[in-house]
């Protein structure tokens, strides 16, 4: 399964009543394809899952699959610390028709590396879906280390990970060791250039909301050997970077969203609205050709 070289973990949109807005959601999702998405991720961290109930998560997968019509792979967040759950909303993920599955490391309960190889197995067994895996120590509080995650890299259908590790030394050696087909992503959009460069397929953005289009200039330029082009474009991204995780996600890019007039709403708690300082600091920084008010 090829996701891409940008796939985007989208936001949930929501109206003033801080339900899902199903029409916001469709201009979102046209956006995002239009603007240098490859893929989209649905109903990740990025998309609040946490605060969505499992009803809205599929009522959510089928409207994306229907909006996005086959244009790009939808990607279905499914992964949880309850690996019944998991499975459970794995297969109504997949009747929902959606490309694949995103599967987190299991938060809070911190299993042990045994434990994550057959919580991920056991539901990666249960579909016939592509799978990508997804660590995250910094939000689980525990981290598949390399080894796991090349045991896992030869369950058939499990085929890509993000990696949000930040250590490129670990994905360097998954990249190495890893059964040909076998694809990484950042998790990290600051590290694209620098994943890239050890044999990475690309990134999981949350940045790509608002510059899709330039990362995949980036891209483009490194993979085309326009090094000190494609260099010259990391640097001036990265303060847009940086300011889309100046607050705990997805505050930051809903704000930059709004402030681009693609309509996203606010944000369920516990994250709250990005404060008006940080708005101001946003503007600074983002390609906006007008501001409007939200």
């Amino acid at each position: 399964m090829n996701f891409g070289q940008i796939v985007t973990a989208m936001v949930t949109p929501f109206n003033e009543q801080g339900d899902i807005d199903f029409e916001a959601t469709r201009q979102l999702i046209n956006h995002l394809i239009d603007n240098g998405s490859d893929a989209l991720v649905i109903a990740g961290t990025t998309g609040e899952s946490p605060t969505l109930t499992n009803g809205e998560k599929v009522e959510l997968f089928q409207f994306t699959v229907e909006v996005a019509a086959g244009r790009i792979p939808i990607i279905a967040g499914t992964g949880s610390n309850n690996t019944r759950e998991s499975i459970e909303q794995t297969k109504q993920a997949e009747l929902a028709g959606v490309d694949g599955i995103m599967l987190v490391t299991p938060y809070y309960n911190k299993p042990c590396q045994e434990g994550l190889y057959q919580h991920f197995k056991t539901i990666a067994e249960t579909t016939a879906l592509p799978v990508m895996l997804y660590n995250i120590p910094g939000r689980s509080a525990v981290n598949m280390e390399p080894d796991t995650i090349i045991r896992l890299a030869n369950v058939p259908n499990i085929v890509s990970i993000k990696e949000a590790s930040g250590n490129l030394e670990a994905m360097a050696d998954i990249i190495e060791r890893a059964p040909e087909g076998f694809s990484l992503y950042s998790g990290d959009d600051g590290l694209t250039l620098p994943v890239l460069a050890i044999g990475g397929a690309g990134v999981v953005s949350v940045s790509a909301h608002v510059i899709g289009n330039e990362m995949q200039s980036m891209i483009n330029n490194f993979k085309n050997g326009n090094l000190a082009q494609a260099a010259k474009e990391h640097r001036q991204l990265l303060p847009i970077i940086k300011a889309m995780f100046a607050a705990p996600n997805p505050s930051p890019v809903k704000a930059a969203l709004n402030l681009q007039g693609v309509a996203v709403g606010g944000v369920r708690l516990p994250i709250i609205a990005l404060p008006e300082d940080q708005i101001e600091a946003l503007k600074l920084v983002l390609p906006v050709s007008e501001h409007v008010a939200f």
